[in-house]
């Protein structure tokens, strides 16, 4: 098998409030954790157990430079804290295809946020995390 190398440079795309920001020039890092929650479907007569896929429970970090003022990340973040969002991202650009899958997680929650995050002499860093929402891959 044949090992290729990726580097990242990931497209994201946040829309709350029917407003949608690329938050791309201010990302320096996102995870996806795509799951379902396992439920237990073993029955009697059964030599192991068994599991079937319930509901979705994912969970999308953002890790960005943080900056203020109106239509800045921290203002961003705030707009769609409580609010049903969608989030856009893709490993490379924004083409979907085979090589660059495009996940859409609609309908998430913005569980937490740290708008302040100071460090003298360092840049201000912050994280945002979402979760829930319903996962979708396109590569067309």
């Amino acid at each position: 098998m044949s090992t290729t190398t990726f580097l990242s440079n990931a497209t994201v795309n946040l829309t709350a409030a029917t407003v949608t920001t690329d938050l791309s020039d201010q990302c320096t890092g996102v995870v996806i954790e795509a799951k379902k929650v396992m439920l237990r479907s073993t029955a009697m007569g059964d030599t192991a157990e068994k599991f079937t896929a319930g509901l979705q429970d994912n969970t999308v970090t953002l890790s960005l430079y943080n900056s203020y003022g109106a239509g800045e990340v921290e203002a961003i973040l705030y707009s769609a804290w409580g609010v049903p969002a969608t989030l856009v991202i893709s490993p490379s650009g924004t083409t979907e295809s085979a090589t660059n899958p495009e996940w859409t997680i609609t309908d998430a929650y913005l569980e937490s946020i740290t708008p302040i995050n100071s460090t003298v002499g360092e840049l201000s860093a912050v994280q945002a995390v979402f979760r829930g929402g319903v996962a979708t891959r396109d590569i067309t």
